[in-house]
């Protein structure tokens, strides 16, 4: 969502937080508000975490088949959408820590949104924990009077 520049983040969060394309009303559990923003890592419904309302704001999402995507809003770009994302992609060849590091130095150690810092890496675990291959679970050995008779 492209927003003009003299209109301030909690302005705009005040006339779209009841209503917008990324927000999700849960009847069950207690009415709960999720969002499906791509640049709100929690996909908590609140200003913090709204992705789209804020100037700054941070996505970690998978690359392809393998890999990550981490990208930031720049802050003066809104009304130029294709000039406004910092993107980079860390490809599957690269050690973990390395992804985490990067990510931490760019969200938090440069002052971009040190709040973020801890909730960007703890996507990117995830992100890149689900394209592991997975190990087979082990056969089940009998015990017991089974292993005896089978033995026997």
């Amino acid at each position: 969502m492209s927003q003009p520049t003299n209109v301030s983040d909690d302005l705009l969060w005040q006339v779209v937080r009841s209503n917008n394309a990324y927000l999700i009303k849960r009847k069950t559990g207690g009415g709960a508000y999720f969002s499906r923003d791509p640049f709100n890592l929690l996909n908590k419904h609140s200003r913090t975490h709204a992705g789209f309302v804020n100037s700054k704001a941070v996505s970690v999402q998978p690359s392809g088949e393998k890999g990550v995507s981490f990208s930031t809003k720049k802050e003066g770009k809104s009304n130029t959408p294709a000039k406004s994302l910092n993107t980079h992609k860390f490809k599957s060849g690269r050690s973990n820590q390395k992804v985490y590091k990067a990510i931490s130095d760019n969200v938090g150690q440069k002052s971009y949104r040190s709040d973020l810092n801890l909730y960007a890496i703890q996507r990117a675990s995830a992100v890149l924990d689900s394209q592991r291959a997975k190990a087979d679970a082990p056969e089940k050995k009998t015990r017991g009077a089974k292993a005896r008779k089978t033995q026997a």
